[in-house]
This record gives structure tokens, C-alpha cells and sequence, in this order.
């Protein structure tokens, strides 16, 4: 029995062994969160004519205690498990379900392109 890999496909991958990283600027607001920057426009041509005349470029995103926790720890380096085991000992029994949670994130911070899977294109 051969194991030929089909044409096209990229391989099986677990999402807990994808290492996150923000590709986003953020900055910590006076009580510790973190607030995302996401710009208001992305397209080339606004990003070049009408952002830098813009008094506020960006939306800004606070998060609460645990999206904080887990940009800080998007450091390109640290595996989703890792975030998982860390946002575990972090927080305790009040994280659970921690992987469905940290799941559900993790895809809402990807479709917003303010994180980026180390590894895979784009």
C-alpha cells in the first residue's frame, strides 16, 4: 500500500501546533489591556493619500483580561497548545471550554487580519 500525497492539497495540519503572530500594532491602554490598532482603510491607495491626513487612523480595540493575555503571548514563537497551557495556569477552571474559546478567538482575530499563522502563506 503506497502513501501518495494528493496533487494540490496542502498537508493535514493541527491547529494546536500553528504558532500565532500579531501583525497588528497594539498598545496597552492605562489599565493593563491591550488595544488593537486597526486601520480604518486598507485599501493602497487610501492608505497612501487620505490615512496620514486622518486625526485618528484607526479603530481602536480594547479587549478584556483574557484577549489581552493572549495578544501578549502571540509572539510568534509560542504554539497555540502553549497559549492554551498558559491561558490555563493564567486563569483556572474560568477559562473552560479553554480550547473552544481560544479557538473561536483565534479564527475572529485571523478574519480580521490582525493575526498571522507562522508558516502558511498569507
Amino acid at each position: 500500500m503506497s502513501t501518495k500525497k494528493s496533487k494540490g492539497r496542502p498537508p493535514a495540519l493541527n491547529w494546536l501546533d500553528l504558532v500565532p503572530e500579531v501583525v497588528r500594532e497594539w498598545e496597552h491602554s492605562g489599565d493593563g489591556m491591550v488595544v488593537l490598532l486597526k486601520p480604518k482603510y486598507n485599501h493602497p491607495f487610501f492608505k497612501r493619500h487620505v490615512l496620514p491626513r486622518l486625526i485618528r487612523p484607526n479603530y481602536k480595540l480594547k479587549l478584556d483580561a483574557i484577549g489581552s493575555f493572549i495578544i501578549e503571548n502571540c509572539d510568534g514563537r509560542t504554539s497555540v497548545r502553549e497559549l492554551g497551557e498558559k491561558l490555563k495556569q493564567h486563569f483556572g477552571e474560568s477559562i473552560e471550554p479553554l480550547f473552544d474559546r481560544l479557538q473561536f478567538f483565534m479564527q475572529q482575530l485571523e478574519n480580521n487580519r490582525m493575526i498571522r499563522y507562522k508558516g502558511l502563506p498569507g
